[in-house]
């Protein structure tokens, strides 16, 4: 087994490799102290967006030099870096907000950094995801952070359908999802649709000036939004399934599945995410198809 020990166990700051560094998730004031000494030792800060860590890195002192690496960028850039690491250089990767790599660049530079033999490490910090489950009332473990959901209904709901079934064959998590504003509404009537009116949390603006939890089911949540309009970094949180959660109905989900898949694919969906036979699924289907054309 690898080593965990590294060169950032020490107060001194500096290390040499790659180093994945949190930063705060929008109050500065969160900034780790090892986090800043490192960033001051970097010989080199890969940025998401170099423009918007201008700010904190002045805020911090730091006059290290930034490069920007993203997603558009990232391939390309590995076989340069690489070298540069495997030189000496002492490189730190940081993302607009929070921990790299979860859900943002970084992943491919850090695999490899590894399959070549380069001593990577990280120091932790901020992440959004975990702050919104510990404030969601929700039960804390186990969880998945999911990322972001499709941002596109038909799909939406073909992920949700798929958690379901996974659900329905023994999966009890509670899920964490980061959602885009203009989303919001139609993300959460989406899941209502696929999980029902379970509990749930919308987490947004979290350690800034207007930070808002809303606890409450599903539907009321979706409701709530679809006539509030709701700004700033966002993060959903499901609550687990549990033995007095409503069971969705089938109606609305094949309806939901027909507007983007043929009735077949509809029914295979909908039979996935309900466990319901799929000759009656299927049966259905044709049946509110045919509504629909007539």
């Amino acid at each position: 087994m690898e080593s965990a020990a590294s060169d950032t166990a020490s107060d001194s700051g500096r290390f040499q490799g790659l180093l994945l560094v949190s930063t705060p998730i929008g109050n500065l004031g969160d900034m780790t102290m090892r986090g800043a000494r490192a960033l001051a030792a970097a010989d080199l800060i890969l940025c998401e967006d170099t423009r918007h860590s201008a700010r904190l890195l002045q805020v911090l002192g730091v006059k290290a030099r930034t490069e920007a690496l993203h997603d558009h960028n990232e391939e390309s850039r590995i076989p340069g870096l690489i070298k540069k690491l495997q030189a000496g250089a002492a490189i730190a990767v940081i993302s607009d907000a929070g921990t790299p790599l979860v859900s943002d660049p970084g992943f491919r530079l850090a695999r490899a950094a590894i399959a070549a033999g380069v001593r990577v490490s990280a120091l932790p910090g901020a992440n959004a995801a975990v702050m919104a489950l510990v404030l969601s009332g929700l039960p804390p473990m186990p969880f998945l952070v999911m990322g972001f959901a499709a941002a596109k209904s038909a799909a939406r709901r073909a992920q949700f359908s798929s958690l379901r079934a996974a659900e329905q064959a023994g999966l009890s998590a509670t899920l964490v999802f980061y959602e885009a504003p203009h989303r919001l509404a139609e993300t959460l009537a989406d899941m209502a649709a696929v999980f029902g009116d379970r509990p749930a949390a919308v987490a947004r603006e979290l350690t800034k000036r207007f930070e808002e939890v809303r606890r409450g089911g599903l539907a009321v949540l979706a409701s709530a939004y679809a006539v509030e309009e709701a700004r700033g970094e966002i993060c959903i949180v499901v609550g687990p399934p549990s033995g007095d959660v409503v069971e969705v109905d089938l109606d609305a989900q094949l309806l939901a599945a027909l507007e983007g898949n043929s009735v077949r694919d509809a029914a295979a969906l909908v039979t996935v995410a309900t466990g319901l036979p799929r000759k009656q699924v299927y049966a259905r289907a044709l049946e509110l198809a045919g509504r629909s054309q007539g």
